[in-house]
């Protein structure tokens, strides 16, 4: 069952609304902006997550950030090799 909605005024850019519109498909502007304003406050959210765990730990080094993206890029590499191999 889905969310009850409600109907809302927003004002935006004529540029950014007709973007918009030419990439809502046939869902619809309405649920094209819903699903982008759904992102912005996972993103918000994530954002605060990440301002409480560094005020805890302290801020995260780009050495250490480089260091897990290695690590994923490793272990993807792992799984489609195993992938490959299994097939």
């Amino acid at each position: 069952m889905s969310e009850p909605t409600g109907k809302y005024s927003i004002t935006m850019p004529r540029d950014i609304a007709e973007a918009a519109k030419a990439r809502s498909g046939p869902s619809g502007l309405s649920a094209y902006v819903a699903a982008a304003v759904a992102r912005q406050i996972e993103r918000d959210n994530l954002n605060e997550l990440i301002q409480v765990a560094e005020a805890e730990h302290g801020p995260v080094t780009d050495e250490e950030v480089q260091a897990l993206r290695d690590q994923l890029h490793q272990a993807r590499k792992a799984q489609s090799q195993g992938e490959a191999s299994a097939a």
